[in-house]
């Protein structure tokens, strides 16, 4: 099969993973609100774990500590700053139906998809079981996080089917890396790490997200059983992500 094909394939799968949260449309009411929750747990754990043990090194040992860092800052206070921007813009004197780190979700996630998208184009190349034994790796680490995302729009304020449909589009931004990334790299092998600059910005955004949004959500919540069942779903997150690799 044509390495191209594969790459589109490869990718489409890995955006498709963005439905993992369908199954919800169908729990009552009641179960998904204790479930919802957890999943914002379970997001904060996965964000957190993907930015300090998966985007941060990569970057770090491509780039070397001094670029990686100013990046890291750098994706920091952009998220900061685009929150700042979101709220004065849909907030301004009133409660948000929607809360703001629902659309740094989204936003961040999207980064994130795109680095995917180039990492699988640049696998494939290399070799065809490389590319096959990359897109299985990244499949596997974003089911959990994209779960805990779709749980995360569902309670900043997003309906399930909006929730479902927007973090969908956000994955698909997967396709668009592959696709602007292999017709790069098959003109110009130099050029095949320029994601690498993506990674530390990225990790600064997830910090940013799963420090300032989620992990502050989760000390609001006064009931033992259900901030427990968070807790633990965010260790599983952090455990996921600290013992699985690319």
């Amino acid at each position: 099969m044509e390495t191209f094909t594969l790459v589109l394939l490869s990718a489409g799968v890995v955006s498709l993973v963005a439905l993992v949260g369908a199954f919800t449309l169908v729990l009552r009411e009641s179960v998904l609100r204790k479930l919802i929750f957890a999943l914002v747990g379970l997001a904060a754990g996965t964000m957190l774990g993907g930015a300090i043990f998966h985007l941060f090194p990569e970057g770090f040992h491509e780039l070397g500590y001094d670029v990686a860092a100013k990046l890291f800052i750098a994706g920091f206070v952009a998220f900061f700053i685009l929150e700042r921007v979101l709220y004065w813009h849909h907030c301004h004197e009133r409660e948000c139906d929607v809360h703001t780190f629902s659309y740094l979700i989204l936003i961040g996630d999207a980064i994130h998809n795109f680095i995917d998208g180039v990492i699988i184009a640049a696998s494939y190349l290399t070799s065809m079981a490389i590319g096959f034994v990359s897109t299985v790796a990244i499949i596997m680490h974003e089911i959990p996080q994209e779960l805990g995302d779709f749980g995360v729009l569902v309670y900043g304020g997003f309906s399930k089917r909006k929730a479902l449909l927007y973090n969908f589009i956000s994955q698909l931004t997967a396709l668009a890396g592959a696709t602007t990334a292999y017709f790069i790299f098959t003109k110009s092998q130099a050029a095949m790490g320029f994601h690498t600059y993506l990674l530390p910005f990225a990790a600064g955004g997830f910090l940013y997200i799963a420090t300032s949004d989620l992990i502050p959500e989760l000390h609001k919540e006064k009931n033992l059983k259900k901030s427990l069942v968070a807790m633990l779903l965010f260790l599983a997150g952090l455990g996921m992500m600290m013992f699985h690799g690319h």
